[in-house]
C-alpha cells in the first residue's frame, strides 16, 4: 500500500514539471475593441486682422504738449531734504586767493613733530587758488630746493635727518598773481604715516617753520 502511494506522488510531480517546463506553449490573447476615435487636432479661433480704416469716431488723442503749464515743471533749486542747494559755487579755477592782509607780512610758526625714523617726507600744494606761487625751501640753513612752483597736487622731497632738531623753513619768493602766497603742507615719517599736516598764508619774503625732532 505504501509503495503504492510513492509511485502516484512521483509520477503526479514528473507531470507537473514537466508543464511547468514546456517553452513552446501558445499564447492567444482576444483582440480588445475599443470605442476611441482618431485625434482631430487643436481648432483656435479665428483671428481678425487689424485695420486702420475701422477707428472709433469718439476716440480723439492729445495732439499738442502745453509745456508752459507751471505744475509739471521741476524745481531743481528746491531743498529736497538731501544735499545744500548753492548756486554761487565755481570751480576752483576760476577763484581768487583770499586778501592778503597785513598778518600775513610775518613768519608763521607751523609746530614741532617727533620720530625715530632716518627720514621724512615733505609734501606741499597749492591748496587755495593755483596761481603761480612759488618757495624757496630751507632745512638747517641749507637750501634744498631752491625754487618751486606751487601746483594743485602735493609734491615735495625725502629729507634725510640729522639727529636732534631739523628745522625746515618754507620763504615765498612771490604771491603769485592774487592774495598770499597760500599752501598746505605734509609731512610724513618713514612707514609713510602722516605727523603733521598744517598751512601757511605769507606775504613775499615771509617764511612757515616747522621743526623735526629726530629721537634715538
Amino acid at each position: 500500500m505504501r509503495a503504492l502511494f510513492l509511485v502516484t506522488v512521483l509520477l503526479s510531480g514528473t507531470a507537473l514539471f514537466a508543464q511547468i517546463d514546456n517553452r513552446n506553449v501558445d499564447l492567444n490573447l482576444d483582440p480588445v475593441e475599443d470605442d476611441f476615435s482618431d485625434p482631430t487636432g487643436v481648432e483656435l479661433p479665428a483671428i481678425s486682422q487689424p485695420t486702420l480704416t475701422d477707428l472709433d469716431p469718439t476716440f480723439k488723442p492729445n495732439a499738442t504738449l502745453d509745456i508752459s503749464d507751471e505744475k509739471d515743471k521741476v524745481d531743481f533749486s528746491a531743498d529736497d531734504g538731501l544735499i545744500d542747494y548753492t548756486s554761487n559755487i565755481v570751480p576752483k579755477a576760476f577763484k581768487k586767493d583770499k586778501e592778503a592782509k597785513e598778518e600775513y607780512a610775518r613768519d608763521q610758526y607751523l609746530g614741532d613733530v617727533g620720530t625715530s625714523g632716518g627720514f621724512v617726507m615733505v609734501k606741499y600744494r597749492d591748496h587755495e587758488f593755483v596761481d603761480g606761487d612759488r618757495i624757496r625751501v630751507f632745512c638747517n640753513g641749507d637750501v634744498v630746493q631752491s625754487d618751486v612752483s606751487l601746483g594743485g597736487a602735493f609734491r615735495g622731497f625725502t629729507l634725510t635727518l640729522e639727529p636732534g632738531l631739523n628745522k625746515i623753513v618754507f620763504q615765498a619768493l612771490n604771491q603769485g598773481s592774487s592774495g598770499p602766497n597760500t599752501a598746505e603742507l605734509h609731512v610724513y615719517n618713514d612707514k609713510g604715516q602722516l605727523i603733521s599736516a598744517a598751512e601757511w598764508n605769507l606775504l613775499t619774503g615771509h617764511k612757515a617753520i616747522i621743526d623735526v625732532m629726530k629721537n634715538d
